[in-house]
């Protein structure tokens, strides 16, 4: 079985960055494979162009999709998992994630009518926040969260859906220190047991 990892931080020292390489290595001890997009590394351009916007709004199943994104497609439709690692910026995901789901997620692909994408057999989402759980849910921030990128974004394009969040992980708090290590073990135990 194949994960796709759609990975977005832009800096290597990071916490976020610490989640994945225990993703990884839980995904490997399983015995499955992986491939990655590293957003930053890549200089995703996640910019939708108004060829592109033009395209979608109009609801035209056309061929003129950017390469970089029709490599995404195919990323997406040769695994069986779709992972999404990635920091809370102001209760969003960065704007790189967000813009390749507006550049990905295109007409005829993603949704419309003979959609060419396949239902995936799960979906993850592995979060780090600074804030604390209990502020994310006071405010309800979590909640909000959870219901852009389940119920929008993946809404029926996975079979099962998970989202899993590692909060108070900002360098200011004690929780940083306190959970470091459970949170990996989290981390690793989630690619271990992607598939299972």
């Amino acid at each position: 079985m194949k994960a796709f990892i759609v990975y977005c931080h832009p800096s290597e020292d990071s916490f976020t960055r610490q989640v994945r390489d225990s993703f990884i290595k839980g995904i490997q001890d399983s015995g499955n494979e992986y491939l990655i997009s590293d957003l930053y590394k890549m200089n995703f351009n996640a910019d939708m162009s108004e060829k592109e916007y033009l395209r979608d709004a109009n609801y035209k199943n056309t061929p003129d999709i950017a390469k970089d994104v029709l490599a995404e497609h195919e990323k997406i439709n040769s695994s069986d998992a779709i992972v999404f690692i990635y920091p809370v910026f102001w209760t969003e995901a960065p704007a790189k994630l967000v813009g390749w789901f507006d550049r990905v997620w295109t007409y005829g692909f993603a949704y419309g009518t003979n959609r060419a994408m396949k239902t995936l057999d799960k979906a993850l989402f592995l979060v780090t926040a600074g804030n604390t759980m209990d502020r994310l849910e006071k405010f309800g921030l979590l909640d909000s969260m959870k219901k852009v990128m389940i119920n929008d974004r993946i809404f029926d394009r996975a079979k099962e859906s998970d989202f899993v969040l590692f909060p108070g992980m900002t360098r200011e708090l004690d929780s940083r220190k306190l959970d470091w290590d459970k949170n990996l073990k989290t981390a690793y135990e989630k690619g271990k047991d992607l598939f299972n």
